[in-house]
């Protein structure tokens, strides 16, 4: 949640960090040799050989396990807040709890409908394949097992999302 002292709004923090603690469950997967990085904060799903990967065109949003979060391991480049986990890394995911997540487009709503990101978009700005949304769009699946928290989004585009169910 976005809190104000003295005239001043807070960020809501970097994408990946678990945000409540109420209800959260956390798991660890390997991701696949071969495959692209996994951001924290970004949607992951996991195959039929217990390996995860980032989500893909060819998933859908029954396949989305949860999303990697940041704990333990650290961003590599310290001049940016991103960091990733490598193929062949055990990687830290959330698949029930709240989270925050970059939101690339649209304008979130307490209780709304979440969108992920599953085909590169040229037309929005950082239209990364894993990235949320909170807006229906070609190439982009609707998670129905998430929503977006309170509706909020800083001024980075950072919102906060929940996880209802967990899918493993």
């Amino acid at each position: 949640m976005s809190g104000k002292a003295i005239g001043k709004n807070f960020d809501l923090g970097y994408a990946g960090n678990v945000s409540r603690d109420r209800d959260n469950i956390i798991v660890s997967r390997v991701v696949k040799q071969g495959e692209q990085d996994i951001l924290f904060g970004q949607a992951v799903v996991l195959n039929e050989d217990n390996i995860i990967q980032k989500i893909g065109e060819e998933n859908t949003q029954e396949k989305c396990i949860g999303i990697a979060i940041r704990e333990v391991k650290q961003t590599t480049n310290y001049f940016t807040s991103e960091g990733a986990y490598h193929q062949g890394d055990a990687c830290s995911i959330l698949t029930r709890g709240s989270i925050t997540v970059k939101c690339n487009k649209g304008t979130p709503k307490a209780g709304g409908k979440v969108y992920v990101r599953t085909t590169q978009s040229e037309s929005i700005e950082n239209g990364d394949v894993g990235e949320f949304e909170a807006e229906q769009d070609t190439g982009n699946v609707e998670l129905e097992n998430v929503i977006f928290t309170t509706g909020q989004l800083d001024k980075n585009n950072i919102a906060e999302i929940t996880i209802l169910e967990r899918r493993i």
